[in-house]
């Protein structure tokens, strides 16, 4: 049977515990999921497909397919995705995890991360019995380790640090990739959210892919710029072989978003009043809980964008950190669950009510 590490957030249960003690109970900034209303124009759309008696296609209805090309080509400033090369997926984490195994990686292959980064690149690594490494510069690695990298992580806005990557670093990337015959994934889920950039570049971007998407695939969800966690609404883009490849594979494994969330996708992708607004509110909680933060002694480093603010007081280690907040009833993220490197430092997420954000506020003050 496969052995991976126990589930990290199950560590939290001492810290829940006590800042629920707090007599004006707990404020959680942790895991970060989406707290406010999904849209009406969503669930309407949902609701419009619910009369679904027959199988859903695992590729996707072509009208959702276009949607994301149009998607791409309207708020991602890329205008050359072919329809016929997306996929939907049911959530982003699910395609994280598997995808070393659906591109057939083994015990020979290597995947590369950031080095503070979400732990499924690690575990969807693990899964297939590959190698995951943590690495900033390929110039870390021998000749020998790089000729067995098959894929590569990239993020951006990251999470949890809230870092962008820019068009030179990601099209070097892109570059080592087809040096060495790898595919390039970049998950992009929190592009919708920048706050201190100009832009946030997919790696589809012709200054990035040079006009080829052979080899990349961008993968994005839907579920924190529409509220929509609960619906496992993604999709991944980019390169037409690797997507045909995929889609053979999940009609096999039966990996296939049902056809009502495919509707409530396609009109999500489509209306982008709903985004504005949502990130409007999670403009006025940032703007609120970022110098609370500051003003109790944390640094907020990197964080020009994403859901998160990445934390540090320069001195303490994470979980340190995370009692310290615990003590305030306030709930955060470790960064160490981010690997090693993440030691040190808090993930606080602006994903709760207003309410309890200014409570989170005023008891930094």
């Amino acid at each position: 049977m496969l052995t991976l590490p126990e589930y990290p957030w199950d560590a939290m249960a001492p810290y829940l515990e006590q800042a629920a003690a707090h007599p004006d109970g707990p404020v959680n900034l942790s895991i970060g999921t989406p707290v406010d209303s999904t849209p009406a124009v969503i669930r309407e759309a949902l609701a419009s497909a619910s009369d679904a008696p027959g199988y859903p296609t695992t590729h996707g209805r072509r009208e959702l397919r276009e949607a994301v090309a149009a998607w791409f080509s309207r708020r991602r400033g890329v205008h050359d995705v072919d329809p016929e090369a997306v996929l939907p997926t049911i959530g982003s984490k699910e395609l994280v995890a598997w995808l070393p195994t659906l591109l057939g990686m083994g015990q020979d292959d290597v995947v590369l991360r950031p080095r503070v980064a979400y732990p499924t690149y690690d575990i969807g690594a693990q899964i297939a019995g590959a190698t995951p490494l943590a690495v900033e510069d390929p110039a870390e690695l021998d000749e020998g380790t790089l000729a067995r990298v098959k894929l590569i992580w990239l993020n951006s806005p990251a999470n949890p640090t809230g870092a962008v990557t820019g068009v030179e670093h990601m099209r070097a990337w892109v570059e080592l990739a087809r040096r060495l015959g790898a595919v390039v994934a970049s998950d992009e889920c929190y592009a919708e959210l920048p706050w201190e950039v100009d832009e946030v570049p997919s790696v589809l971007d012709p200054r990035v892919s040079a006009g080829d998407h052979r080899g990349l695939l961008a993968v994005y969800s839907a579920s924190k710029q529409s509220n929509v966690a609960g619906y496992r609404a993604a999709f991944a883009a980019g390169c037409p072989e690797l997507i045909a490849g995929l889609v053979n594979t999940r009609k096999h494994a039966g990996m296939i978003m049902p056809a009502p969330v495919q509707e409530a996708l396609r009109v999500a992708l489509t209306d982008d009043a709903h985004v504005e607004a949502q990130r409007e509110i999670y403009g006025r909680r940032r703007e609120l809980l970022l110098p609370a933060l500051q003003a109790s002694g944390l640094q907020v480093r990197d964080s020009v964008a994403g859901l998160y603010l990445w934390c540090t007081d320069g001195v303490s280690d994470s979980w340190t950190l995370v009692e310290k907040m615990a003590s305030r009833g306030i709930v955060v993220g470790p960064g160490v669950f981010y690997g090693e490197h993440g030691d040190g430092f808090i993930r606080v997420a602006l994903t709760a009510p207003d309410e309890r954000i200014a409570a989170a506020a005023e008891r930094l003050g």
